[in-house]
């Protein structure tokens, strides 16, 4: 936390349970408390929905049962969908917890704005993971539903990014974020890493 001392009592020895005051005059948590908050509620976000969209819900309709293939390299597209959006979903999700200090989730976003590793590279990495790995599966598997599932999924991504998101994230990190969204596209990667 930016600007902020420290309430110190004569019972209080542990600095990581120990609140401190904010600029804004509320009481928070030292660093490694948000932090353990952060990476246990990250985690569970990360269960229920990632989770629920790109592992739960494919499964249940292929029951991972593979069709025969839509062309002939179907499968290996998808196979190197799945490898490479896993990763990136995960990473994403480890620097919302230990970079940003919040989740994922919008009731405990993060307290920074979270502008390295693939954020550098484009601005909703975990959406565009959730996308691949779904798009993976039903290459992989050879099921058409599947496909239809991940477009119709990345379709309510867009609609929460454009009218929840990118306004929520303008509030809370005004300039900041002005800047990272003129230089990071939303979903097409950079080719280099942008270095704000």
């Amino acid at each position: 936390m930016l600007f902020s001392s420290r309430i110190r009592g004569p019972l209080q020895t542990d600095a990581s349970a120990r609140p401190i005051r904010t600029i804004r005059g509320s009481v928070g948590y030292a660093p490694i408390v948000q932090r353990a908050a952060a990476i246990i509620g990250s985690a569970i976000f990360l269960v229920i929905a990632p989770g629920t969209l790109a592992l739960y819900v494919p499964w249940y309709l292929t029951r991972w049962h593979f069709a025969p293939a839509l062309f002939p390299i179907a499968r290996v597209l998808g196979a190197a969908l799945i490898v490479a959006g896993l990763p990136i979903l995960l990473d994403s999700f480890a620097r919302f917890a230990l970079q940003g200090l919040g989740t994922p989730a919008p009731v405990m976003p993060p307290k920074r704005l979270v502008v390295t590793g693939l954020y550098r590279y484009v601005r909703n990495p975990m959406y565009v993971a959730v996308t691949a790995l779904s798009a993976g599966q039903g290459l992989l598997f050879g099921s058409v539903t599947v496909l239809k599932y991940g477009a119709i999924v990345w379709a309510g991504f867009f609609l929460f990014v454009v009218a929840y998101e990118e306004p929520a994230l303008g509030e809370q990190f005004a300039d900041e974020y002005k800047r990272y969204r003129a230089n990071v596209r939303r979903w097409l990667p950079r080719i280099t890493p942008w270095r704000g």
